[in-house]
């Protein structure tokens, strides 16, 4: 059985018109690094900083104003990969940071996963960044949906929306996106074809269904589906993206 998307002018209307209104500073980012590869930085601090970010984004508000968001922009960051090798609990290391700065929602689930998926990097010598390294040589789509997938199966507190949302901030997807509250919310006031529900995502097949939608709509638009997901999540946030609170 296969399913026909028909795309209409005014679909593709609709997707410029929520670019053209979000020409932002978070929108200019997300070219410079996933479109066109500027500072894209692949090494083990990057790795630690965005895996953090996944986990705390997949629990809570992550605008540019909020406890995350200010968190992720701390220089120096406080958890960084000499400090992972010089403690001797790693739970309750990442466990107190975050309590310090405010981010105690989840907090040891969120601490649980990271160590699990750290655990696992190490273990695999982090063979990860050549694997990242070798993505950002073969911009396909086929290549992003599986590294996409990849992550999904190995990583812990992932799925597919947090293994989209790790590549699409190391800069390294153009095609796949993270589908979050704001994209689902998005399509489903601008006449999906078929009512999108959040919890379904979870489901790697019915992700892809959602996805391949996504990419041929963006197609028809001549828009990377990354710029569109860039558009439409600063949209919630209210003009708050500047130069100074952007940094993925």
């Amino acid at each position: 059985m296969n399913i026909t998307w028909e795309i209409s002018e005014i679909d593709i209307l609709r997707i410029k018109k929520v670019i053209d209104q979000n020409d932002n500073a978070f929108l200019k980012r997300r070219w410079k690094r996933n479109v066109e590869k500027e500072h894209v930085v692949i090494d083990q601090n990057m790795i630690i900083r965005v895996m953090l970010l996944c986990l705390l984004t997949s629990q809570q508000k992550s605008g540019p104003n909020t406890v995350v968001g200010k968190f992720l922009r701390l220089n120096p960051f406080p958890i960084s990969i000499e400090s992972l090798n010089q403690t001797t609990d790693m739970r309750l290391y990442i466990r107190d940071i975050l309590k310090q700065n405010g981010l105690t929602r989840m907090i040891d689930r969120i601490t649980g996963f990271f160590v699990d998926n750290i655990v696992i990097i190490e273990d695999d010598y982090w063979k990860i960044i050549p694997e990242l390294y070798e993505l950002k040589g073969n911009q396909t789509k086929e290549a992003e949906r599986e590294f996409s997938d990849y992550l999904n199966d190995r990583l812990s507190g992932f799925g597919p929306k947090q293994s989209r949302n790790f590549l699409q901030t190391l800069g390294l997807t153009k095609y796949e996106i993270p589908i979050d509250s704001r994209v689902v919310k998005w399509l489903n006031n601008n006449e999906f074809p078929f009512v999108l529900n959040s919890s379904l995502l979870n489901d790697k097949g019915y992700y892809h269904l959602v996805s391949d939608g996504l990419q041929l709509l963006c197609a028809k638009a001549s828009v990377y589906p990354c710029i569109l997901d860039a558009a439409i999540f600063s949209s919630f946030d209210q003009g708050e993206w500047t130069e100074e609170n952007t940094i993925f």
